[in-house]
């Protein structure tokens, strides 16, 4: 089984910056991906970024420029930086895992942008 725990949500003004990290624990393969979504209230659930373990990077059009991110796979963790922040980024944020032996999510972190 895998295990995924986010942290580093909260609540930031308009403009400011946010560090999500996720570690998976676990039986981890060598070869995945690791993603982070976000669902905002009454909101489907979308794609934020996404980055294969040969660091592969992928971006939402709504992120580009203002997110990065990245993964340390001596450690399984995978960030978010996040710059910039809309009030329209407000959201809980997922963090998945998906390799051979199937797809997995972490419980969530709440984000928050005033503005």
């Amino acid at each position: 089984q895998v295990q995924l725990v986010e942290s580093g949500g909260g609540l930031v003004q308009a403009g400011g910056s946010l560090r999500l990290s996720c570690a998976a624990s676990g039986s981890i393969s060598s070869w995945n991906v690791m993603s982070w979504y976000r669902q905002a209230p009454g909101k489907q659930r979308q794609l934020v970024a996404e980055i294969t373990s040969g660091s592969t990077t992928n971006y939402a059009d709504s992120v580009k420029g203002r997110c990065t991110i990245s993964r340390d796979n001596a450690k399984n963790t995978v960030y978010l930086q996040m710059n910039s922040l809309k009030p329209e980024d407000t959201a809980v944020y997922y963090c998945r895992l998906t390799q051979a032996t199937g797809t997995y999510w972490g419980q969530g972190t709440q984000v928050t942008v005033s503005s």
